[in-house]
């Protein structure tokens, strides 16, 4: 893996690309929080007061569909992620599906998955975790368990 490179793009891209297994000691990870809000870039004028001028920076928004279909799939059926998605995980994303519906919650928790599914495979054994993210779906993301045939890395929320 080459160093002193920085990255852009989508990050599941990024890491299923050019991350190796178990070759990361440390992961702070600041996901979006499904606010359902949309935050703009807002630029001053020459004096350094507001504009009116805004760029849509980012979009917070999740909705079921498609994509969110593909995700669940993938962390769902062996067959698709060829036991790359521990089993625990997968039944604990098919039961919240079975239980919360097909909803803003479930897509986003299927997006979020797939990624810390893919964080685990990177981290080393000794390395650590950090998941920054607010009180709506952060009992959600705790539930995202490690393997139970290997030690447990430190998970940290």
């Amino acid at each position: 893996m080459k160093t002193d490179v920085l990255y852009y793009g989508d990050n599941l891209e990024i890491l299923r690309k050019y991350v190796p297994d178990a070759s990361v000691d440390l992961v702070y990870l600041d996901p979006p929080f499904n606010s359902n809000r949309d935050y703009n870039v807002i630029f001053k004028d020459e004096s350094g007061r507001k504009s009116d001028a805004q760029l849509l920076a980012f979009e917070d928004t999740w909705h079921w569909g498609p994509d969110a279909e593909a995700q669940y799939a993938y962390l769902t059926n062996t067959a698709q992620n060829g036991g790359r998605v521990p089993s625990t995980v997968s039944t604990i994303v098919a039961a919240l599906r079975s239980g919360i519906g097909e909803n803003q919650m479930m897509a986003y928790l299927v997006e979020m998955a797939v990624r810390l599914v893919e964080l685990h495979r990177v981290l080393k054994q000794t390395g650590s975790l950090y998941l920054h993210c607010d009180p709506t779906a952060s009992h959600y993301l705790k539930a995202e368990p490690v393997n139970p045939n290997e030690t447990p890395c430190s998970w940290d929320y």
